[in-house]
């Protein structure tokens, strides 16, 4: 368990107010204005220079500012739409508001696009200043679990079906470049929701042959080209594309040449499915669960392994049942995180919906309860089947003393070496909001 949050500051402030009794300053003249300013004659030619000459820049002009202030996707519009949405935030989250319109859940995909969209890439020096980078890193090592205990299983058998299948050809097209003929590699990883390419490290250890990474967001989707560029070699094969998986079929939503190539027409190719931290959009209805559930199982092969991350309905549900009975405000959470119902008792199997905050990641985006028995239920049409499901905190409870998972809690900076983590009991709390799974196709 984490450490207790440290105390807090006092909140105490002071003020000076004036005091109405003292006389009125006299009005004084304004000081003469300065000389014209007038460029010197002499020649900027530094002797002692910090910095080589090519480096001094060129400051921006008056127009350029204007335009890269406020181009569509640039800092400008950035910081206005995230402005807006915490705005609107605030005020929907006045209970005595109650001439607020009703919310159209036909803009619902657009409020998520756009959120995605418009969060921007940012270095390693300023994710590690996170105010939730004890949280991510807890969340990062619960996916590299997950990961590692149902999909290098999978992909490690796929490997060694291909080399026993192959005598004559073994290690042809199966080696990853750069390695001088040395290791082999195989099987194939469709990420459904890769977002900015989050989790591409995992899979380059899982030491993959090929990867296939969709998102809604056009964005994240080149943020996650521009991530796998910077992976150092050897690098598997990838492939990326913004597409809406849980609306369309991926054998028409993507281009012929690729479905072609990795879609072939004589059955399923991929090893694993990954969903982290998006499957729960897919049940706004029915039919896009059913469309996301389809492209799993088309494309995943019998004894594949769909992995993923979703929100734990039991926790969700159990706070909204111990809100006051006559609040009106039907919201919970911490300093880190804060979850916000519409309805107390209507709970729908598909379209429950509820508005999400998480601090420095998500600003109040509309998501859906997954009610677990029931995904269990639908998934089994589609001949998958689970074989695990843990919230984060038993993760964490079971591996903590694993000869491998446990030193990687200080790998991935979940804790420093005195076993110290920079998580608060209110990151340790949002933490639990979630839950990691696995199914097996049969």
């Amino acid at each position: 368990m984490p450490p207790p949050p440290p105390p807090r500051p006092s909140s105490r402030t002071h003020s000076i107010t004036p005091s109405a009794n003292l006389p009125p300053k006299p009005v004084q003249p304004l000081p003469p204005a300065p000389p014209p300013y007038a460029r010197s004659s002499i020649p900027y030619a530094p002797r002692n220079r910090r910095t080589p000459a090519a480096s001094v820049l060129v400051p921006l002009s008056s127009a350029e500012w204007e335009r890269y202030q406020n181009y569509p996707g640039g800092i400008g519009s950035q910081i206005l739409k995230s402005h807006n949405r915490k705005r609107k935030f605030r005020e929907r989250d006045d209970p005595e508001d109650d001439d607020r319109p009703p919310f159209k859940r036909a803009g619902d995909v657009g409020l998520v696009v756009d959120h995605y969209n418009a969060r921007p890439e940012v270095g390693v020096v300023q994710r590690n200043e996170s105010p939730i980078i004890g949280l991510k890193s807890f969340n990062n090592w619960v996916k590299s679990v997950l990961i590692t205990q149902f999909a290098h299983p999978i992909l490690s058998a796929s490997l060694n079906h291909a080399y026993l299948q192959t005598p004559n050809q073994r290690g042809r097209g199966e080696r990853m470049a750069g390695m001088g003929g040395g290791t082999r590699v195989s099987g194939k990883v469709l990420d459904m929701g890769c977002g900015k390419g989050g989790d591409l490290t995992k899979w380059a250890k899982a030491r993959i042959k090929e990867y296939i990474g969709v998102d809604i967001a056009a964005v994240s989707i080149e943020q996650a080209r521009d991530r796998y560029n910077t992976l150092r070699p050897p690098k598997f094969k990838a492939h990326f594309y913004a597409t809406d998986c849980y609306s369309l079929p991926l054998s028409s939503s993507l281009p012929q040449h690729l479905v072609q190539e990795v879609f072939p027409p004589h059955g399923p190719e991929f090893d694993v499915v990954s969903m982290q931290f998006c499957m729960h959009y897919a049940f706004e209805s029915e039919e896009k669960a059913r469309t996301m559930l389809n492209n799993v199982s088309r494309w995943l092969k019998k004894g594949g392994q769909f992995v993923g991350t979703i929100p734990n309905a039991g926790q969700l549900l159990d706070k909204l049942d111990k809100l006051p009975p006559n609040s009106r405000d039907l919201s919970f959470g911490n300093a880190v995180y804060k979850i916000r119902f519409e309805e107390r008792h209507h709970r729908p199997i598909f379209g429950h919906r509820y508005w999400f905050y998480l601090k420095d990641a998500v600003d109040d985006v509309p998501e859906y309860i997954v009610h677990w028995d029931h995904f269990v239920k639908l998934a089994a049409e589609y001949s998958l089947h689970p074989v695990y499901m843990k919230e984060f905190h038993e993760v964490f409870e079971d591996n903590q003393e694993h000869k491998e998972f446990g030193p990687l809690l200080e790998k991935m900076k979940v804790v420093d070496s005195n076993g110290e983590s920079q998580m608060d009991e209110d990151q340790w709390e949002a933490a639990n909001i979630y839950i990691a799974f696995a199914m097996e196709k049969l």
